[in-house]
């Protein structure tokens, strides 16, 4: 039962599909983050079924690559884009650890959050009109493989404070069994992503892993560890990079 309990809270949390309620209790915490990367499993199918099927529609480019866009956002409710504007405002201040800790906080959207924000969509759009074949299928594979990083993460990296979501469950978590399934789930999409196309799977993951070198690389240096907010902040860039990776790929091969 805390294993169906872990599950419900998991997308209860980090997705808006609607779900039945689950005590929060500490025994109900401790395998959450093993169940965040099939949140990622369910935007994957939805962008891979609009993305394969839509040109039976047929539809235009623009509405092909804005549908692609809003999924994940539909899906997840923009609680992982919440933490990429508020690390925006936070490293764009040039302040202290402490006080950037504290504009993460801020429910306030600074300059600098809009125009991340704008810059993210922007790019997402452009790059997702390119997406074709067997790239479809390799970025949705990218919502799955972002979310076992994310979750590995939250189990190996040092927290910045004792408090948030991010601390929450790195407290709760069985870390040790946690860190070994998410490890394992990585190591299954990406033999997943390597069988499907070899370069396109490379490259994917190349630049997931090179998304997470910085992300642990800058949490620590600018924060002291990571967030919840940096959190959602590492798992936008990573699927972004992601998509950028497989169209930049699938032009030059």
């Amino acid at each position: 039962m805390k294993y169906i309990n872990s599950f419900i809270i998991a997308f209860a949390m980090y997705s808006k599909i609607p779900m039945p309620k689950a005590e929060w209790e500490k025994e109900n915490m401790k395998y959450v983050m093993c169940f965040f990367p099939w949140i990622g499993g369910v935007i994957g199918l939805l962008f891979s079924l609009w993305g394969t099927y839509a040109v039976d529609i047929p539809v235009g480019q623009i509405l092909y690559a804005a549908v692609l866009t809003v999924i994940p956002v539909a899906v997840t409710g923009g609680i992982h884009l919440d933490g990429l504007l508020d690390t925006a405002d936070a490293l764009s201040s040039w302040q202290t650890k402490e006080r950037r800790l504290e504009i993460l906080k801020d429910s306030h959207a600074g300059a600098f959050a809009v125009i991340a924000g704008c810059i993210y969509f922007l790019l997402w759009f452009g790059f997702a009109s390119e997406l074709k074949g067997e790239g479809i299928l390799m970025v949705s594979y990218g919502f799955f493989l972002s979310r076992c990083l994310s979750g590995y993460a939250v189990t190996a990296f040092p927290c910045a404070k004792n408090s948030g979501l991010a601390a929450m469950f790195a407290e709760h978590a069985q870390k040790k069994w946690a860190g070994r399934i998410l490890l394992a789930e990585t190591i299954m999409i990406a033999a997943v992503m390597l069988r499907t196309d070899r370069c396109l799977g490379g490259m994917s993951l190349g630049a997931a892993l090179a998304v997470l070198y910085w992300y642990y690389r800058m949490s620590v240096k600018k924060f002291g560890g990571i967030t919840g907010d940096l959190a959602g902040w590492f798992l936008q860039n990573c699927e972004l990079a992601i998509m950028i990776a497989v169209v930049a790929a699938g032009k030059i091969w």
